[in-house]
């Protein structure tokens, strides 16, 4: 019994829609036979223009017009400038000289000196010595000091020293540090 309704029900819907079918293209249908196919106007009449021809004297009399308006820029808005007395060139007020370069930023200042370093025996990793003040600060390799500083390389006369902040490099050389006393 239920297979019977499904094909009653399956013959309805494709009744349906030749019914559907048929009205889309009968109402539709201009003579052509090809639904959505529009034919040409049957009320229009072209203009009736006799031996037309490209009229060059106007043609070039638009080529040799040239533009006397005001020189302005119409994507700012800025006020016009004021119109130019006639017979006036206006003179350049300064060449352009190109873009400014900004100078150089000073030299990295590190406040502190570099007096002495030493190897560890088995690691080889060696420690920089530095003195900030009264403060002497023992300082790895790849460490950080005064908060802003790495230490990147100790040799034997120099280290070398990055700010973190900017990544600028700076060497400190090795200083001997002033005698304090002589002890005999």
């Amino acid at each position: 019994m239920k297979g019977r309704k499904e094909l009653y029900l399956l013959v309805g819907l494709l009744f349906l829609l030749a019914v559907a079918g048929y009205y889309f293209f009968s109402s539709r249908d201009d003579g052509t036979g090809l639904p959505g196919v529009l034919a040409a106007d049957p009320k229009f009449e072209p203009l009736q223009i006799r031996e037309p021809e490209l009229r060059m004297d106007l043609l070039e009399k638009v080529r040799k017009l040239e533009y006397t308006g005001s020189h302005r820029n119409i994507f700012l808005a800025t006020p016009a400038l004021p119109p130019r007395p006639v017979g006036q060139t206006l003179a350049p007020t300064h060449a352009f000289v190109g873009p400014k370069v900004p100078p150089p930023p000073p030299p990295l200042q590190v406040p502190a000196e570099f007096f002495g370093f030493a190897s560890e025996p088995y690691g080889g990793r060696r420690v920089a010595f530095f003195a900030s003040g009264d403060d002497v600060l023992m300082v790895g390799e790849g460490e950080t000091f005064l908060g802003r500083f790495r230490l990147d390389r100790v040799n034997n006369d120099f280290a070398d020293v990055e700010e973190l902040g900017t990544g600028r490099h700076t060497t400190l050389q090795l200083v001997q540090p002033p005698e304090q006393g002589a002890n005999r």
